[in-house]
């Protein structure tokens, strides 16, 4: 045979060649689970864990194709992953309690405990003449309409013997809390400890110096707060995608401990104009506040004890006057957890 005629049947080998490198290349294209996440709020130092994953490829690494919204508050982000409008979601344990009392079947599921330390508090000024939770009746406490501690309140007022009543709530931009605060234009303000101490920091205020905190977990509240969560349908069709999803954030999150200045690059890819020192010590002031509750040295980061979850489901019940208790593993679903060995017992 010719050299002329051999040249055909090699083009016609390499087009076929060509045409399944293509299908290939189109099938693993077609393999990564798309993952819409909303965060509990505006890019800052506490999440850099997620933006992290994605720089190092760790959610690749698992077929993964995650894009990251800003949030509107802790609270927020349950309904709009209920909606249907996000996948997942990093938002309150106890907002999503709530859903779940009132719309079991709309309601996300959390696969992985983040907050496991209380961080709601009442923030006051130091020479406040608001010492204990009764002394807020008369007074005014604002916060932001999604506020996870202000949605606590009737749990909160239940637990103290406070009658909600004779409390005052004013509703403000988060912008504006802690200035309404110092200008004494409210009483109190509704927040996360750390949210409101870095907030007051921007301001040029010591929080350790001029203001004063009651601390939720000190009054019989010893809730969970922000966990990752998916939606029930997500979870149904994709359950791989949720189990890489939880394995990418919990290597991340050891990856920031160990290198925060990684992980704050990783923000400031985000979020160029923010407070680089700021960012880097609230990253850390959340580990250690928010993520350290003495049980991960038994269970380890992201689970839960199911007799915690049990007493906090049944505090958010009662204090709300819930018709439905939901069950813990209607809450959380520890089933995509990584190995206990893989996940860590401090921070």
């Amino acid at each position: 045979m010719s050299s002329k005629a051999r040249r055909p049947r090699l083009a016609n080998t390499l087009t076929a060649l060509s045409l399944g490198l293509g299908l290939l290349a189109s099938a693993s294209a077609q393999a990564a689970t798309d993952i819409d996440l909303v965060l509990n709020w505006k890019y800052e130092g506490a999440q850099a864990w997620f933006f992290l994953a994605e720089d190092k490829g760790y959610f690749k690494e698992h077929d993964l194709n995650v894009t990251i919204d800003q949030g509107e508050g802790s609270a927020a982000s349950i309904p709009k992953v209920a909606s249907g409008v996000y996948d997942a979601g990093f938002g309150d344990t106890n907002a999503l309690i709530q859903l779940a009392s009132t719309q079991p079947e709309r309601a996300p599921v959390g696969v992985y405990m983040i907050y496991n330390t209380p961080p709601f508090v009442i923030a006051v000024k130091s020479d406040s003449p608001i010492t204990e939770p009764a002394d807020l009746e008369g007074k005014i406490v604002g916060a932001p309409a999604n506020d996870a501690a202000l949605k606590l309140f009737p749990a909160f007022a239940e637990m103290t013997g406070i009658d909600q009543s004779k409390v005052t709530i004013n509703n403000m931009a988060p912008n504006l809390r802690e200035q309404l605060l110092m200008r004494g234009q409210i009483d109190a303000a509704f927040g996360y400890i750390t949210t409101i101490s870095f907030s007051a920091k921007g301001m040029g205020i010591n929080p350790d110096e001029q203001l004063r905190f009651i601390r939720y977990g000190d009054h019989g509240m010893d809730l969970y707060s922000n966990s990752i969560f998916f939606s029930q349908e997500f979870i149904a069709e994709h359950p791989d995608a949720v189990r890489g999803f939880v394995a990418a954030i919990n290597q991340a999150i050891q990856d920031a401990v160990a290198n925060p200045e990684e992980a704050i690059d990783a923000l400031m890819r985000r979020e160029p104009l923010l407070n680089r020192e700021v960012e880097t010590d609230k990253m850390l002031t959340t580990v250690r506040n928010d993520m350290s509750h003495p049980e991960i040295a038994d269970i380890g980061l992201g689970d839960v004890s199911d007799d915690r979850l049990q007493k906090n489901i049944d505090i958010v019940v009662k204090a709300n006057q819930l018709e439905n208790a939901p069950a813990p593993t209607q809450i959380f679903d520890r089933s995509f957890l990584p190995p206990r060995a893989d996940r860590p017992s401090e921070l």
